[in-house]
């Protein structure tokens, strides 16, 4: 089985909004691409943070405004591509206009109960429901 660390952002405006890309291609496990958050899988000997910021700008040309929290950690159990990969999701604060990324085909910030009640990635979804009160 292959082993991979990814990391992702939680970003939030100084409007208590958080930064959610629609993927441009489905998952093989989806019906239509899922609302996603920034990130990515990290290079070997790149540092944590620095693959989380490289990540940031490349998908949204954005910095991040505070130093990134630690929220969760997820093993993510890919059957069909022999995939074990450690997903680590950070928060922090974040301003400006995103730009869309080839890997992306819709930007938006939204509110915590507007991105529950959309078509999320499903990991990202259980981060946000457990940290749903601290969110708020």
């Amino acid at each position: 089985m292959n082993l991979q660390v990814g990391v992702k952002v939680l970003l939030q405006n100084n409007t208590k909004r958080f930064l959610f890309m629609r993927r441009a291609i489905a998952f093989t496990n989806e019906e239509a691409p899922h609302w996603d958050i920034p990130g990515g899988r990290i290079n070997p000997k790149e540092p944590l943070l620095e693959a989380l910021a490289r990540e940031i700008h490349e998908e949204t040309g954005l910095e991040v405004d505070s130093p990134p929290h630690l929220l969760a950690a997820q093993d993510i159990f890919v059957s069909h591509a022999d995939l074990h990969v450690v997903r680590l999701t950070y928060f922090a604060q974040g301003e400006g206009e995103p730009e869309l990324s080839d890997e992306h085909q819709e930007i938006a910030w939204m509110t915590l109960e507007e991105a529950l009640s959309s078509s999320i990635d499903p990991y990202i979804r259980e981060v946000l429901e457990k940290q749903k009160s601290t969110l708020s």
